[in-house]
């Protein structure tokens, strides 16, 4: 079997948020940037399971510009087999992201795709969930646990009452949560290696799709600072004050 695994080059998590001065975006320039961190637990997932004997190769996809090959080298360095880079320049939806990776499985016929749940840079948590619907797939979300065997998934996802077990039948797309694994490092001469291993570069025209943004950001703006608490001495003051400040 065959794993096919999404990637997304993003700010790095560690790295505070800049809002640029004239409100059209977030500041970019001399920013550091790493894989989305949900990725790099489906890469490391993606790679278990090839240890474990379920999957013979795990092919890394990522959609975005020329810079985001040092995200798919990085994924090449952690042990994937392959790389697609789908170059583009635009700031791709997650509609077109999926429209790209159904064509991508098209041609690579995976047994599974594994996605992070969601992108730190926007947190749409829609690719996985759109990307199953256009290939008719069946799909397992918020994934913390995944098992394969006799052509179907096992997969404990993550709810807001608890835990639930679903089987799902292969091929499917998974998505990933934060409790699924801990992404292992890349080693020095693993980083070297990537460094020479060649990328399949293709564009969203190679696949029919049109990048073009259907949504408009208008403005984007720093939330306002928390202001300070406020100390009560009883328990009546504390009703009083959240009387007064209409919580109650």
């Amino acid at each position: 079997m065959k794993i096919l695994v999404t990637v997304k080059r993003v700010v790095d998590y560690n790295v505070k948020i800049r809002v640029k001065p004239d409100g059209t975006g977030v500041e970019l320039a001399n920013v550091k940037m790493s894989m989305n961190p949900f990725d790099e637990i489906s890469v490391e997932e993606a790679l278990r399971l090839k240890e474990a004997g379920k999957a013979e190769e795990v092919v890394v996809v990522s959609v975005g510009p020329a810079k985001a090959e040092e995200t798919l080298r990085t994924a090449l360095a952690m042990g994937a087999d392959r790389a697609i880079l789908v170059e583009t320049d635009d700031a791709v939806e997650p509609l077109a992201v999926a429209k790209i990776v159904k064509g991508v499985a098209e041609a690579e016929q995976p047994g599974l795709i594994i996605v992070g749940k969601q992108a730190i840079d926007d947190d749409s948590n829609q690719t996985g969930q759109m990307l199953s619907a256009l290939l008719g797939w069946a799909q397992g979300t918020f994934a913390s646990k995944v098992e394969i065997g006799d052509g179907k998934a096992t997969v404990t996802r993550e709810v807001d009452g608890g835990l639930q077990t679903i089987d799902i039948k292969l091929p499917a797309v998974v998505t990933t949560d934060l409790r699924l694994n801990e992404p292992r490092y890349a080693s020095l001469p693993n980083i070297m290696k990537a460094k020479k291993k060649p990328l399949d570069k293709k564009t969203p025209a190679d696949f029919g799709v049109d990048t073009t943004a259907r949504l408009k950001v208008l403005k984007t703006e720093e939330p306002e600072g928390r202001k300070a608490g406020v100390k009560v001495k009883s328990v009546a003051e504390l009703v009083s004050s959240l009387k007064t400040a209409g919580v109650l």
